[in-house]
């Protein structure tokens, strides 16, 4: 039986204390299907999370995590017919065999074809980031030409999508970042307002920047007490989109302030448009490649990494201290 390496959880814990890089046997895909050749894996949030088991989604143990991949298909199951062997394509592979690997599984309604305007390492950051900015701030939040969007965790995974995405659809983008380096990616990305909430109070900046008037939209993947404060710059009819909780607490909505202010509070749970509305998510990613293929939506990816070092950058990445998009290639 052919064998390859692959990064293993036995038990749950810190990502630098529980992942190994182990020999296991090659998956086989079953019906519906495909295997892959791994050329690059992004790191994510959830990743993390899932090493510590506190995502939703929860592997049984053993498993290899990696939730986002760009591969080459090897083996095609039972009743896969719209792909061939040696395609190149994206998306989230099928757990427990996750994108830490050589090779991995991928449900093949889960895999689109890869962008050529993208290498293996940018195709492999594209599918969960640039999907949950899309829906976010088009779906969701209807982000107009000459808004103000406020991002924050501009240079994380995420946040660095919405940045380009509103950019794109003509906003005016005022990007939160925790740090000097951060600062310098978020100006990259094209951010028209950076703001290190190091050393500035982004909610000053946001009423400095609008004349009093406040963000039409606001990009949350943090939660907690950022989601407290940016209801102090919210605009009338403005739209804040809750996307996660990196910052460690869930808030509670001050109902009777949203009501008082005339704004709206909408979350976004990406993956359940897979089963919601079928199809939808294949619409929006070619929508999204021929962005990329504009050069308007293209991931910055900070860090290449071996599969050895994946365990120490997930766990920089979960300690909030990566810029960009660190990936793991062959």
């Amino acid at each position: 039986m052919a064998t390859m390496r692959a990064l293993r959880i036995e038990e749950l814990g810190q990502p630098n204390k529980v992942l190994e890089v182990v020999d296991v046997p090659v998956p086989e895909p079953g019906a519906g299907q495909i295997a892959v050749r791994v050329l690059g894996a992004a790191l994510n949030f959830p990743d993390v999370l899932m090493c510590r088991g506190e995502y939703q989604v929860r592997p049984p143990l053993p498993f290899t995590p990696g939730v986002e991949v760009c591969g080459e298909v090897t083996a095609l199951g039972q009743g896969v017919d719209h792909l061939a062997v040696g395609a190149r394509v994206l998306g989230s592979p099928a757990l427990p065999s996750g994108g830490f690997a050589q090779f991995a599984l991928m449900e093949a309604t889960d895999a689109h074809p890869a962008s050529a305007a993208l290498d293996d390492a940018q195709a492999a950051s594209f599918w969960i980031g640039y999907q949950t900015s899309w829906f976010a701030l088009h779906r969701r939040a209807a982000l107009q030409p000459g808004e103000t969007l406020l991002v924050h965790a501009a240079a994380g995974g995420v946040g660095s999508s919405a940045v380009q995405l509103g950019k794109a659809a003509g906003a005016r983008v005022i990007g939160v970042v925790g740090g000097a380096e951060k600062a310098v990616f978020a100006r990259e990305l094209g951010a028209d307002i950076v703001v290190d909430r190091h050393t500035e109070d982004f909610v000053q900046v946001v009423k400095d920047a609008t004349g009093g008037r406040g963000a039409d939209v606001i990009y949350d993947p943090v939660g907690g007490d950022t989601y407290d404060r940016s209801t102090k710059c919210i605009a009338f009819e403005g739209r804040i989109v809750v996307i996660g909780f990196a910052g460690g607490r869930i808030q509670s909505a001050a109902l009777n302030h949203a009501l008082i202010k005339n704004y709206s509070i909408l979350g976004l749970h990406w993956g359940l448009y897979k089963s919601r509305i079928p199809g939808l998510m294949g619409e929006c990613h070619e929508v999204l490649s021929q962005m990329a293929q504009d050069g308007v939506a293209v991931p910055l990816v900070s860090e290449r990494v071996g599969l050895e070092q994946v365990p120490d950058a997930l766990q920089r990445l979960g300690d909030g201290s990566t810029v960009g998009r660190v990936v793991m290639v062959p």
